[in-house]
């Protein structure tokens, strides 16, 4: 029987180095894979090319990485809670790429599927189409994006199998299906970790060929990025 279990986070990241690229899943804090974060943050690699919707908060997620300048470049579509980050792209310690949401989740995609390549409208016109490809399809103008290529590719996912099937929970279905399978090694933490069978097969979103390794996550906090409350009458 397939298992791809590891006993912790310090086993899912055996293989991590300096100036490797990793992508991460989440969308602001919500379904970020906190384990796996916390202990990249800790470890002495540097240089590291890092592909997120988001770059966290100035103390959590990866703004972690960020505090400890592991990150060379940034490649996301929305930065702009984190000062630290802002801080470093404007003082020019930081390579940022900023794209599209929708063209960042199809290079994620692409990757994850197989395609070198794919054209899109989004960006045509604006600084992100200057030196790509160009070419029209019935009429309309289309630019030239490439998938992403990473070393590593960290998820967090509500509940897992042993054989690495996952079950994302509400907002934590994010980016997270997409980075699966997008680089050479998956790495799922999830809460749940379960044996094989116990998923109902009909509500796994992610199946295991798209996950190397799985492992239970120890703890997580959780943060609020932004807490809106109503007033209380």
């Amino acid at each position: 029987m397939i298992n791809k279990t590891v006993a912790n986070v310090e086993e899912a990241c055996q293989g991590v180095a300096s100036d490797m690229t990793f992508m991460f899943g989440g969308f602001g804090l919500s379904g970020i894979p906190e384990n796996a974060i916390g202990y990249l943050s800790k470890q002495d690699i540097y240089g590291l090319t890092c592909v997120s919707n988001n770059a966290g908060v100035d103390d959590f997620g990866l703004g972690l990485l960020l505090q400890r300048k592991q990150i060379k470049k940034m490649i996301s579509s929305y930065v702009g809670e984190n000062a630290e980050f802002e801080r470093q792209m404007l003082s020019g310690e930081l390579d940022v790429e900023l794209i599209p949401q929708g063209t960042l989740a199809e290079r994620c995609r692409a990757a994850q599927a197989g395609f070198p390549a794919f054209y899109t409208p989004a960006g045509y016109g604006t600084e992100v189409a200057e030196g790509k490809e160009v070419r029209e399809f019935n009429g309309k103008m289309h630019i030239l994006e490439y998938a992403f290529d990473a070393d590593f590719g960290f998820v967090k996912a509500w509940k897992g199998d042993t054989a690495g099937n996952l079950i994302f929970k509400g907002t934590a279905r994010n980016f997270n299906p997409n980075i699966c399978g997008a680089a050479k090694i998956t790495v799922a933490e999830v809460e749940h970790l379960v044996p094989v069978g116990e998923l109902d097969p009909n509500q796994i979103h992610i199946p295991g060929i798209f996950v190397q390794r799985i492992f239970q996550g120890a703890v997580y906090e959780k943060r609020i990025e932004q807490r809106t409350v109503r007033p209380r009458e």
